[in-house]
């Protein structure tokens, strides 16, 4: 899977992002440091975008500073950070969003969702804290910032535990390819210190999309209290523990994290409408008949017809018509 490279301006660089699938526009952060093309090569990264681009228009980002965005006089700092994000979306055309963010990219997702409550459909965060201050105490995280800029490679061999449970030497091996191409020790160091800093407890409370926190019980990284503090802080938020103990969602059982996180993003919350009567409700608003719905999905006239009737009865409306307004006012728009 050869990733297609566009680029877009954003208020802290030029920034490369890439597309895969096909569905509602879901915007991936993975955290910390990216690159585009490596981290599909990374442990099970790339089946497990293939799995969200099964349902989804997959939204990737090498965050500035990173992977083929923009590595000379980036802005670092999280604002800046989070309206690159939505840079992203905009150059994309994606009015209203579907995220996934992860550790560092699920405050990130979280602090979007927070300030633009109207582009933001529902939120799946994973291995998420409030706080960076909380994952360790200050001289420990002073320290690692230390070593990472100023030897990368020892700063990897520190960090890899948190990160991959029990890591082979090919894990390790694996890990720091990816790390090493994905941004420099300088700018490794600087997100790594920025992520340390950022407290979005405040923000948390403003979220007002669907959002579900995964969180593995024996998170290396981020200790699952950490998770279930932002549950409690996101209004409705759902808390879905997980079992694992590796940092990175696309280690270990990866398919647990991809099935949770799609079951979640793919409701649609109040309808109970199934994902075929969306299709068609789309279908629908286009203007096609029951027969060209049945042609178009390659189904009986009657399913379509019972697909259509469906549609109405839980929509509590009475013409295709209104149909077509529901589908304008609540489908996010691919």
């Amino acid at each position: 899977m050869l990733p297609r490279i566009r680029y877009c301006r954003t208020p802290a660089g030029q920034v490369a992002y890439s597309t895969t699938g096909t569905g509602p526009p879901l915007l991936l952060d993975t955290g910390w440091v990216t690159d585009l093309r490596g981290q599909l090569e990374l442990f099970s990264f790339g089946a497990f975008v293939e799995r969200l681009a099964e349902r989804f228009t997959v939204i990737r980002y090498d965050k500035p500073g990173c992977g083929l965005s923009d590595r000379d006089g980036a802005d670092l700092s999280f604002d800046r950070q989070v309206e690159a994000a939505l840079a992203v979306a905009d150059a994309v055309g994606a009015d209203r969003l579907r995220l996934f963010g992860a550790s560092q990219g699920g405050q990130l997702a979280a602090a979007l969702a927070a300030r633009h409550p109207d582009r933001v459909e529902a939120l799946v965060v994973y291995g998420m804290c409030a706080s960076g201050r909380d994952l360790a105490p200050a001289e420990v995280r002073k320290s690692v910032v230390a070593l990472v800029r100023a030897h990368w490679g020892l700063g990897l061999k520190a960090l890899a535990g948190a990160f991959v449970a029990d890591p082979t030497a090919a894990d390790l091996a694996g890990f720091a390819r990816f790390q090493r191409a994905s941004a420099s020790a300088t700018v490794a160091a600087r997100l790594l210190e920025v992520y340390y800093d950022t407290d979005i407890r405040d923000l948390l409370p403003a979220v007002g999309a669907r959002t579900a926190v995964l969180h593995r019980g024996a998170d290396r990284g981020t200790p699952f209290e950490l998770g279930r503090e932002v549950a409690t802080l996101i209004p409705g938020a759902t808390l879905i523990p997980l079992p694992g103990a590796a940092h990175l969602f696309y280690h270990g059982d990866w398919s647990a994290v991809a099935e949770a996180a799609t079951g979640f993003l793919a409701e649609q919350a109040g309808t109970g409408l199934t994902e075929r009567e969306l299709q068609v409700a789309g279908l629908v608003a286009e203007g096609l008949t029951n027969q060209a719905i049945a042609r178009r999905l390659s189904v009986a006239p009657r399913t379509a017809e019972t697909h259509v009737e469906n549609i109405r009865r839980k929509l509590a409306v009475r013409s295709r018509a209104q149909i077509a307004v529901w589908v304008t006012r609540h489908r996010p728009h691919a």
